[in-house]
């Protein structure tokens, strides 16, 4: 593999633009888009659309169906979604790629933390420009100066950009699905790790809430006939925390508990919220059969009731992975850049895309870290760094340097796909 004087010429343009990569990624996360904010994820889509029109194809908005939430008072709820937004060009071409991102954040829509400074030291301080709004301008400016190669005819690729990642894609996780049996490999773009390695291995995760009804009473003259959901609900909480250490890297999170009532009652009706990690897809069925015992033994004439479900399962660095992360480290060491990766324990749209059979690397976004907080930042040097690194994997996919049938070929001979 080497670097052609067609693909410099398209670097030079990446380099040449690197202002206007930054500026609008800027510009975006002046937009709150927190994932229940729904007029904020409209004005972020319709931003999007005007970003995309550069490609040679249409946007395309996909419907997506409202999900349930489980509210702190046990009943179930509906949220409703704005589309996802997809661009789907050449779909005819011999190697088609499957690129991903997200433009919801984490920051709803009360949080003070709502533009972007730069920091002392040069970082770009601000919500979404690191997880991911940096990210779909770097996606955008790779294929925006792919376009320009002469190869370009012999690549197809389809974007997709959803409004619930951080929520876990519950509801654009059948699009994924879709869109990852129909390609060859996957770009995802997540920030890289806070050290600037690529994700390799992934746990899956899956949320969960247990809503437990008791037996609403008097607290001073009818106490005895009450039945205390609270307590019930601390009782599940310590059971599923000491689910921890049962098995090797599973880890369970009590993340929350809702319920209450006025001081002189015994409260009725608890929730409790919980987040799962686990390694491989074993664990989550130890998991899911711990989880239902604990549920049918609350006891004290207490009810439980089990809602949510594994939203992503685990991602493994399978010998399909690994040839195209060779693949890609290749690709930076062109570049001067030295790719490495190492396991995380975060989940991301890369795991759905891996569970429906499409290799992938998901951290192709910019350099930076802090993310789901605060302090998230992303250095700025990384826009253009990695915005070249994605058009040169492009180039080399379209050349045939990287073989993506080959490495599609190998997933798919691995009986891994669930």
């Amino acid at each position: 593999m080497r670097l052609e004087s067609e693909d410099r010429a398209v670097l030079d343009h990446i380099a040449q633009a690197g202002g206007q990569i930054i500026d609008r990624a800027v510009d975006w996360c002046a937009i709150n888009s927190g994932s229940r904010h729904l007029a904020g994820l409209e004005r972020q889509r319709q931003v999007l659309l005007d970003a995309s029109a550069s490609l040679p194809a249409a946007s395309v908005e996909i419907p997506l169906t409202p999900s349930r939430e489980v509210a702190a008072d046990g009943r179930e709820t509906e949220l409703a979604h704005p589309p996802s937004l997809a661009v789907i060009v050449r779909p005819e071409a011999p190697i088609q790629v499957v690129l991903t991102g997200h433009y919801d954040t984490v920051y709803p829509e009360t949080s003070a933390f709502q533009s972007v400074r730069t920091r002392p030291d040069g970082a770009l301080h601000g919500p979404g420009i690191a997880d991911m709004k940096g990210g779909i301008s770097v996606m955008l400016a790779a294929l925006e100066a792919f376009e320009r190669h002469p190869d370009s005819a012999r690549l197809g690729y389809r974007v997709l950009l959803s409004p619930d990642e951080e929520i876990g894609s519950i509801a654009s996780a059948p699009v994924l699905a879709d869109f990852a049996r129909r390609g060859h490999v996957g770009l995802t773009y997540e920030p890289a790790l806070a050290d600037g390695a690529l994700a390799s291995a992934r746990k899956g995760s899956g949320n969960f809430h247990i809503v437990v009804h008791g037996r609403a009473a008097h607290a001073g003259r009818d106490f005895a006939a009450g039945r205390n959901a609270v307590i019930g609900a601390a009782r599940i909480a310590e059971r599923l925390h000491a689910l921890n250490g049962q098995r090797d890297g599973v880890t369970v999170n009590v993340a929350r508990i809702d319920g209450g009532a006025p001081l002189n009652m015994v409260p009725e009706v608890a929730v409790v919220r919980f987040n799962v990690r686990f390694p491989q897809e074993e664990a989550a069925v130890w998991f899911e059969a711990e989880v239902a015992r604990i549920v049918a033994t609350v006891g004290d004439d207490l009810h439980a009731h089990l809602h949510g479900r594994i939203t992503r399962g685990a991602k493994p660095f399978n010998a399909a992975q690994q040839r195209l992360f060779g693949a890609v480290k290749d690709v930076g060491a062109l570049l001067g850049q030295e790719i490495v990766w190492k396991p995380s324990g975060g989940v991301c749209e890369g795991n759905n895309l891996f569970a429906s059979g499409l290799p992938n690397v998901d951290t192709l976004g910019v350099r930076g870290g802090d993310i789901h907080s605060e302090a998230e930042h992303a250095w700025p040097e990384s826009f253009v760094e990695r915005a070249q690194l994605s058009a040169l994997i492009l180039m080399k996919l379209a050349s045939g340097a990287i073989d993506a049938r080959a490495i599609r070929a190998a997933m798919d001979t691995l009986g891994e796909i669930h």
